[in-house]
């Protein structure tokens, strides 16, 4: 009986080992099942419109289409040998770094803060309150920005330096404050909705840790350094290693509708999407602006594979893959 049930094994054993993504669909086919929408998502719009990237090496026009003639790095020459290259790439990356750093630092501390509230009552309002930006369209962003708060004869922030005794500022002719208004609304926008994330990663921690840390005689801000802080790492670096990714795309439907076509604000504010956005509305030139896309993509992989490299040498659990 042994023998027979040993042969019967056999098969399904050899199969196991010849084809182990069979296997593992087979054995978990509702996952993948549920699976397959956002796959089939990430396809259409992330790996299906690849072959497009030829048009970076291309003259491109619309009556040859991909048979344009073949210019090689001249697109990529007439980016980076022009004067936009350098200063649209440092605004990019001082933009997205004081993103990744400021909304990461603030975005901790709300769930933190959250977390130490008691009433229930309490935490959902501030919990509302501070992820409600989130959903406002970047048109309203930018008209409150523009409109309400920064306004050059009846805006907000004049309206409190005047009342101060001081002069009211021309927003609109002064490009040095606007970088860090960007990045103050984007905080603004953004920071409640991933303190979200973060506050999921600090409820899952185990009670039981913090008792025993409270019986052995811990404060709560020991208790926060020795426990919270440790745990809520890894997803920390997780949210990080995504958010280098897009390091060197700007957010374009924010800054745009905050500064649209002003050309005295470009100086710190212009970023490479924005650059791009008004290479195609000027002259529909799609070579120079494809070849500036491949450099964003292939920057953001360098970074996000260094990175995750890095990771790896602190710690292997950490790291993305």
């Amino acid at each position: 009986m042994k023998k027979e049930a040993a042969l019967q094994r056999e098969p399904a054993n050899s199969f196991r080992k010849k084809h182990p993504f069979l296997n593992e669909m087979r054995r978990n086919w509702p996952y993948y099942l549920m699976m397959a929408p956002a796959a089939l998502v990430l396809f259409i719009f992330s790996y299906l419109p690849l072959p497009g990237l030829v048009i970076a090496f291309m003259d491109f026009n619309y009556v040859d289409k991909f048979s344009s003639p073949w210019v090689g790095l001249a697109n990529f020459k007439f980016y980076f040998t022009s004067s936009y290259a350098f200063q649209t790439t440092f605004n990019t990356l001082f933009i997205n770094i004081n993103y990744l750093v400021w909304t990461t630092l603030f975005s901790v501390l709300f769930s933190i803060l959250l977390n130490e509230l008691r009433s229930k009552f309490a935490k959902k309002i501030y919990q509302n309150a501070m992820f409600l930006p989130y959903f406002f369209s970047s048109v309203i962003i930018g008209k409150l920005i523009t409109t309400i708060l920064f306004s050059d004869s009846y805006g907000l922030v004049n309206q409190i330096i005047t009342a101060l005794g001081g002069e009211a500022i021309l927003w609109s002719q002064t490009p040095n404050p606007w970088a860090w208004i960007i990045i103050g609304t984007h905080l603004w926008q953004v920071a409640g909705y991933n303190s979200i994330v973060y506050l999921a990663s600090i409820t899952g921690i185990d009670d039981q840790l913090y008792e025993a840390a409270s019986l052995d005689g811990a404060t709560r801000w020991q208790q926060l350094w020795r426990i919270t802080l440790p745990l809520l790492l890894p997803t920390i670096i997780t949210m990080s290693l995504l958010s280098i990714g897009n390091m060197l795309r700007g957010d374009f439907a924010t800054i745009y509708s905050i500064i649209g076509d002003n050309g005295l604000l470009y100086k710190y504010t212009d970023v490479i999407d924005t650059y791009v956005f008004r290479a195609i509305k000027s002259a529909a030139d799609f070579g120079p602006t494809a070849a500036v896309g491949l450099y964003q993509s292939v920057v953001g992989f360098i970074l996000v594979w260094g990175s995750n490299s890095l990771v790896k040498l602190y710690d292997k659990d950490y790291a993305l893959f």
